[in-house]
């Protein structure tokens, strides 16, 4: 009798921990900044002549054909052990044009998902660009518009680099805004390349300043590679992303949970055995009140399994990268991808 007990307790228990669970749907928003993903044709346009068969890194269609796969892979594991399947929504970097991204979405690997695209050309001279991925069945598009940032060098000739993209669309029926970033590089020392992304934060700032003119409590998501910290003067006071949720006030832009993974030495990428978190997600105030019918943010990651990391030779410990020394690695991207969870009550 005891054990009959004992046993319906557990399976009672079990039910109800499990329909607690069920009132909660939850959906991953991503960014991952890939790596180069070029394709085998020569642009002559942009300064893409690296990347073909002929070219210094003997890219090959065949060795294109495996980034997507990789590429795809890494999109397809991102949130699926909370989702159970791959982001709503994903921000991408470092990708050369519409042809590569449509050949993504097309893969295999992610064909199921049925991800509509956001993505301009940009006036990057190295041809790479940004974009962002939607699911189609889980948000409807809106409006999508790139900001263009201006910068000149030393001498005072323009620097052209990569645009801002701003989404506006529905996840289910609520509004959401999103802005892609891939910041100025620090090209030439972090020191001296610094004012660009600067710039870069001061552009973005201004863009979440004309939509909250509109709406107040506009609900956005900025994502992006920063190519900064979250300590750096570019997001923290540029930009305004604030790292402690105590200090986030109506006027403050973002929060920025990526700066708890700096704190502890866990980062997206790393250069010389340091660990940086140059890719990251910001979260506006409005989204972190608890709401009993919408989104709202849960929690934010680094999606970092361990076969993106590289296991031999001098960067063992490293993102398994796609391409170093010279040749093509088989790896993925030297940086990791992150994410932000949302969850709504059903």
């Amino acid at each position: 009798m005891k054990k009959f007990i004992l046993f319906f307790f557990t399976v009672a228990l079990h039910f109800y921990v499990f329909s607690q669970e069920q009132k909660y749907a939850v959906e991953a928003i991503a960014f991952y900044n890939v790596e180069n993903l070029f394709d085998h044709y020569d642009d002559p346009k942009t300064s893409d002549d690296d990347r073909t068969p002929t070219g210094r890194d003997k890219w090959t269609e065949e060795i294109f054909e495996k980034k997507l796969t990789n590429t795809a892979k890494v999109i397809a594991d991102i949130g699926t052990d909370v989702t159970g399947g791959a982001p709503a929504i994903i921000g991408l970097s470092e990708v050369e044009n519409r042809y590569v991204i449509e050949r993504l979405v097309k893969h295999p690997l992610l064909r199921k998902y049925n991800y509509g695209i956001a993505h301009f050309e940009s006036p990057d001279e190295r041809g790479i660009d940004v974009c962002l991925l939607f699911q189609k069945s889980k948000f409807t598009l809106l409006r999508a518009k790139k900001h263009f940032l201006s910068l000149f060098d030393s001498d005072g000739d323009r620097d052209f680099t990569r645009d801002q993209l701003v989404v506006s669309g529905l996840l289910g029926n609520e509004l959401l805004y999103l802005i892609v970033h891939h910041w100025p590089s620090r090209s030439g020392g972090q020191v001296r390349s610094e004012p660009k992304r600067i710039a870069a934060g001061e552009l973005n700032r201004k863009t979440v300043d004309s939509i909250r003119a509109i709406n107040p409590n506009a609900k956005i998501i900025n994502m992006g590679d920063f190519n900064d910290d979250p300590t750096d003067k570019s997001v923290v006071q540029a930009l305004g992303a604030v790292g402690n949720r105590d200090e986030i006030a109506t006027q403050t832009t973002f929060y920025n949970p990526m700066m708890s993974f700096y704190n502890r030495g866990i980062g997206t990428s790393c250069y010389r055995d340091k660990w940086n978190v140059l890719d990251q997600v910001h979260i506006s105030p409005s989204l972190l009140v608890e709401s009993k019918k919408n989104w709202y943010f849960w929690k934010a990651g680094i999606f970092n399994p361990r076969y993106l990391y590289n296991k031999t030779g001098r960067y063992k410990g490293y993102p398994f990268r796609s391409f170093a020394g010279g040749k093509y690695t088989g790896g993925y991207s030297d940086h990791f991808p992150v994410y932000a969870l949302l969850i709504k009550k059903q």
